[in-house]
């Protein structure tokens, strides 16, 4: 965790409003993010990622640094309170990876390609579907937030060697599914 993150959470815990706005914006759009991909509803996403953040000013004088990044707690909250929202929803939304250059880049201009890429985002969604909880969450942090394996093994808690293994076992899964699925062209 960098240093001034460090001192950060340490005003934070003593009650100083502005460390706290600070983390806020430091890590919001990742926790928004991490929700959206999981839920797929803008708004959920939205009143989820906030909660996170009431959650950690709550908790905030628990929280130890024991060599993992706050972002690492942050998406543990998120994490649990995604499974609670599940479990009073039903099943589990995932969206496609591709979706977010989407919603940030607005509409497209040329509809076949829109509608190529809204074909090819349902795939990859059903896909995804196939992957445990850990691939699904190392395929975002690598290929959305595009974080490296180092601070992908302090989030998640393993080692690079872990996060590497991880990272290829569920890319194999991922094309496993995709084959299953049958929506793209295997020959590649």
């Amino acid at each position: 965790m960098p240093d001034d993150e460090t001192r950060l959470i340490q005003l934070a815990q003593q009650g100083n409003a502005e460390a706290c706005a600070v983390l806020y914006d430091r890590h919001y759009d990742a926790v928004y993010r991490y929700c959206y991909y999981r839920l797929g509803e803008e708004q959920v996403a939205q009143d989820l990622a906030g909660e996170v953040f009431v959650r950690m000013v709550e908790k905030l004088d628990t929280f130890r640094h024991r060599g993992r990044p706050l972002l690492a707690w942050l998406y543990t909250i998120a994490r649990n309170l995604i499974t609670d929202a599940h479990r009073q929803n039903g099943r589990a939304t995932l969206l496609p990876l591709s979706q977010g250059s989407e919603l940030e880049n607005g509409a497209d201009t040329d509809p076949v390609a829109g509608a190529e890429r809204r074909l090819d985002a349902e795939c990859l969604a059903a896909a995804l579907a196939h992957l445990t909880e850990e691939q699904r969450q190392v395929i975002l942090l690598k290929f959305m937030e595009d974080y490296r394996n180092s601070q992908i093994a302090a989030i998640l808690d393993k080692s690079e060697g872990a996060v590497k293994s991880l990272q290829h076992r569920a890319l194999k899964a991922l094309r496993r599914a995709i084959e299953k699925e049958r929506c793209y062209d295997t020959r590649f």
